[in-house]
């Protein structure tokens, strides 16, 4: 006895779109196994995920109102695909673009922070040279600078002008805010930053930026 999927027209295009997404689905995990494996080129890789992923968002526009879950749909039809379900449903674009804007944002936000530690530098330099040597002058502009330090990832954990902030900022953390530097401190501070500035513009390039 043959057994009916449908009753009319728009029940068969119902599970003709169902075939669709799950074939859909099943073709995004295969691709994206094969990405990771590197079976398939980035290039090629990234322009048939870009097929996929239009074709997804068509389809599960078309299927709003029958499937308001994507996760529910492959759980219901036995579909083991996370990676499908997270290109899909999560991310919605190929891994090389999110590859590409991780990294851009990534570049970006060290550049910035690049920025943020020159300044720190021009300005604890300059300070010294205008006389500004009150604890409650210099402290805040190492402490500042010590903190951009360590927000850079590329610099090592004993970078040279880490260290050397960290040991000034222990001293004058035992001194009043009224107290002043010597002119033999400030000559040090002053000798000790611009080191350090020379040493950080040094690790620069080595350190890809």
């Amino acid at each position: 006895m043959e057994v009916k999927l449908w009753n009319d027209k728009r029940e068969r295009e119902m599970y003709d779109n169902f075939a669709e997404l799950y074939a859909i689905i099943k073709a995004t995990e295969k691709l994206e196994k094969a990405y990771i494996r590197d079976i398939i080129s980035s290039s090629d890789y990234e322009a048939e995920c870009f097929k996929l992923i239009a074709h997804f968002k068509t389809l599960a526009s078309t299927l709003k109102d029958t499937v308001p879950s994507i996760e529910r749909f492959a759980d219901t039809y036995k579909m083991d695909c996370p990676a499908a379900i997270n290109r899909l449903v999560i991310t919605g674009v190929p891994a090389t673009v999110e590859h590409r804007a991780a990294a851009a944002a990534s570049a970006t936000t060290s550049a910035a922070i690049v920025a943020e530690c020159v300044q720190n530098f021009i300005t604890a330099m300059d300070s010294l040279k205008l006389n500004m040597v009150a604890v409650d002058q210099v402290h805040p502009l190492l402490s500042d600078l010590s903190a951009s330090l360590n927000k850079l990832t590329i610099l090592p954990p004993d970078f040279e002008g880490k260290t050397k902030m960290k040991e000034w900022l222990g001293r004058l953390s035992k001194m009043g805010a009224a107290d002043e530097l010597t002119e033999q401190q400030a000559r040090q501070l002053h000798f000790d930053l611009e080191s350090s500035y020379n040493s950080f513009m040094a690790a620069l390039p080595t350190a890809g930026t």
